[in-house]
Parts: structure tokens; C-alpha cells; sequence
């Protein structure tokens, strides 16, 4: 299992120092004995402070964002919990899911996959108030569990300092105001990071569930049960090539992990009465994979034909630009396996479908080991070059937050 390095003696006092890369890419087929590190209480305290920063960060955004709602006569509530993709998340736990294709555009809501809304359910059949508020305080919870996931892959990898800032910096993503909102995003992330974090430590059973779940959240599921699935078949090999025996645990992690998200896709398709029914949906949906094709033309017309392109679609654009390079520098660094492999399917779903482009940057947020270089260059620096950098971008996230909601005319 990979262990961090201690880093050399040498760093200067402002800058404590940041341990080196893991040695070991995928985690060995032995469970490890697991040290006080990892019991979820002293887990819990040691990511306290990062877990501090990332409140304060989303705290100033949504109150950034009710003065902002205020000004223009809107309602705060109503931007976070009932706009766009949420409403079909509601209209999924209110009335369950359609029946037939059907031949409207952007209408049929099997496109939605149903572990967020089965949870608004079943949580607001428990406590008083409305399903719409559930949703909201599942988002939060879960975007709460998903930072605390985010530092312990981070502080397992690199140390604390490292885990802390990169939970303050997936918080202060562009579009991190979503964290917070009836969407899928927090759920998704909280499930991929201690996912991840279960195959780094050897936790191969609770990795193949949580990859499963998250198959059962978004269509992107399928890049974490790749993640947990191809690193099981490596460290099989490597142990059978080594003359250790293949352990039940990672051979089950490999083969559960996919199951959330064929299982749906197979549902679907009994459900229209059609092997292709998930594609039959995502093509009323405008959502075709065709290599980047669609992707590339939206990028060239952006910059290349639009003389006064959307601040929006330049920010997403922005985005993309930042994701691949981002993780060539990861896959240059040698991270773990497993996180490289999610990462670049995140990246293959995303650049590679057609469709809607005004997502993307949404579509990416859960892909925070892309954010791990940025974390460590940032501790590595000097203190005020990180307070510096970090309130810069946070504020910069808080406004964007804002005007997303208010003032962009489409969807997150």
C-alpha cells in the first residue's frame, strides 16, 4: 500500500515540508493492519482543519450569493434547491421514473440515475419538511463527507498540509457553488474519494461497494468502477507474478465495483423493452459519445468565431483546458493507479461525449485528484505565496458561484 515519504530536512521553515510521491502505484493484495490513522474518529480530527476551510469557504459563497439574490429581487432558496437538474431529481422521488422513450427532446428522466433521488425519498419519509430541503441538506452532508474523503487521499498520499489544502481547493472550484445544491455532484464525490481512499489502503470489499454506488449516482460512476476494477487486475498480477496467492477480497472488489452503473443501464433497457434503452435516452438527450468531436467544434467556435464569447462558456472552456494538462502532469508525477485511471475516464466521458457543452466544468468537479499538483505546489510555497494564492481563488469561486446562479441564463 502506498506510505508517505518523509521529505528532506532541508525545506525552509515557512514552507513545512511535503512528502514525495507514493513508491507504490497500486496498493499490494495484502490487507494492511491498518494504523490510528485510519480509524474514522482520529481520521475525523486530524482533517478537522481542512474540513474548517472548506465550511468557511462555502458559507461565504451562499451568503455571497443571498446578498447577491437579494439586489436583484430573487430568492436564495429557489437557487439552490429547485432549479434545474433538481427539479428532476424531486419529479424522480415524487413520481418514480417514466415508462416509455418517447420522442421529446431533453424530457425523458431515466437519463437521471436514481441513488440521489431513492435517498430524498426515503430520508423525507423519515423527517418533517419538504423533499426539496432534504435534497439540499444530503447535498451538504454528503459534500461534508466528500472533504473529509478528499483529505484523506490527499494526507495518505502527501501529508496533512497537502490533504488540507487540496479539500479547500476542490471547495473553491469554479463551479463549487453545485456542492451545495439539490444536485448529484456532493454524493458523487463523497463516494468516489473514499472509494479511492479504500483501494489505496487495501479496503478492497467497502472500494468495489462505494465504486458500485457511485455507478448508481451518475453516468461518470463508470470511470470509478474502472479505477477499483483495472487496479484489482494489476494487483492480482503482480501478486501472482511475485508467487503470492490471489485473494478473494480484490478478485470480489474487481467484479462488484461495475455493478451500480450495468445494473442501471440494464434496467433501463428492461424498462423500455430495448437492449440500446439507456442510449435510446441519452440520445434524446442530445448525448452521443463521438471521440471529442462536438467538443473540439465548441472550443474552436468559442475562440475562434464568437467575438464576444459567454464569461460561462469561456470559464468551462478554461476548465478543460486546465483538466488535461493537469493530468498529464499527474500521470508525469506517476500517482497511484487507481487515480489515474479515474481521472482519465472522467476525462474520455467528458471530452468525448457530444451534446450540451455548458456543463462540463460541472461534470469534471468530482475529479479532484486533477487539483492534487495544484495542492502540492501551493504547500510547497511560501506562507504568504499559499494565503495569497488560496484567497485569490476562493474568492474568485465565491463570485463565479454567484453569477452562475444569477445571472447565467442556463443550467450549472
Amino acid at each position: 500500500m502506498p506510505r508517505r515519504v518523509p521529505g528532506a530536512a532541508a525545506v525552509p521553515p515557512t514552507a513545512p515540508p511535503v512528502t514525495a510521491r507514493p513508491r507504490t502505484a497500486v496498493p499490494a493484495v495484502r490487507r494492511p493492519c491498518g494504523g490510528a490513522r485510519d480509524r474514522p474518529l482520529t481520521s475525523l480530527r486530524r482533517a478537522a482543519p481542512a474540513l474548517a476551510g472548506y465550511v468557511a469557504v462555502r458559507l461565504a459563497g451562499v451568503l455571497l450569493l443571498a446578498h447577491w439574490a437579494h439586489l436583484k429581487g430573487h430568492g436564495l432558496w429557489p437557487a439552490l434547491a429547485t432549479s434545474w437538474d433538481s427539479r428532476w431529481y424531486l419529479e424522480i422521488a415524487d413520481s418514480g421514473y417514466d415508462t416509455a422513450l418517447g420522442t421529446a427532446r431533453n424530457s425523458n428522466n431515466l437519463a437521471f440515475f436514481p441513488l440521489y433521488p431513492a435517498l430524498i425519498k426515503a430520508v423525507a419519509a423519515v423527517t418533517p419538511g419538504s423533499r426539496a430541503g432534504v435534497g439540499v441538506l444530503l447535498a451538504v452532508v454528503c459534500s461534508l463527507v466528500a472533504a473529509w474523503g478528499i483529505f484523506a487521499v490527499g494526507d495518505r498520499l502527501y501529508g496533512r498540509r497537502a490533504g488540507t489544502l487540496l479539500t479547500v481547493l476542490w471547495g473553491c472550484a469554479p463551479v463549487a457553488a453545485v456542492q451545495w445544491m439539490g444536485y448529484t455532484e456532493s454524493l458523487f464525490t463523497a463516494l468516489t474519494a473514499w472509494a479511492l481512499h479504500c483501494v489505496l489502503t487495501g479496503r478492497w470489499l467497502w472500494a468495489g461497494s462505494l465504486a458500485a454506488l457511485a455507478g448508481l449516482t451518475r453516468p461518470t460512476g463508470v470511470a470509478v468502477a474502472a479505477a477499483v476494477s483495472v487496479t484489482a487486475v494489476v494487483a492480482l498480477w503482480q501478486a501472482r507474478r511475485s508467487g503470492g496467492g490471489p485473494r478473494a477480497a480484490v478478485l470480489a472488489a474487481g467484479l462488484i465495483a461495475p455493478l451500480g452503473w450495468t445494473g442501471y443501464v440494464a434496467w433501463v433497457g428492461v424498462r423500455l423493452g430495448r437492449w440500446d434503452g439507456y442510449l435510446a435516452v441519452q440520445k434524446l438527450w442530445l448525448n452521443d459519445w463521438d471521440g471529442g468531436a462536438d467538443t473540439l467544434r465548441e472550443v474552436r467556435r468559442l475562440l475562434l468565431y464568437q467575438s464576444r464569447p459567454h464569461l460561462y462558456l469561456v470559464v468551462v472552456t478554461l476548465v478543460l483546458f486546465f483538466s488535461v494538462a493537469m493530468f498529464a502532469l499527474c500521470a508525469a508525477e506517476r500517482q497511484p493507479l487507481p487515480l489515474l485511471v479515474f481521472t482519465g475516464v472522467m476525462l474520455l466521458v467528458v471530452l468525448g461525449s457530444g451534446g450540451v457543452y455548458f456543463p462540463r466544468a460541472r461534470f469534471l468537479l468530482p475529479a479532484f485528484p486533477l487539483l492534487l499538483p495544484v495542492a502540492l505546489a501551493v504547500a510547497r510555497a511560501r506562507r504568504l505565496t499559499a494565503v495569497m494564492v488560496l484567497a485569490a481563488t476562493a474568492l474568485s469561486s465565491l463570485w463565479f458561484g454567484a453569477y452562475m446562479q444569477l445571472v447565467w441564463p442556463g443550467p450549472p
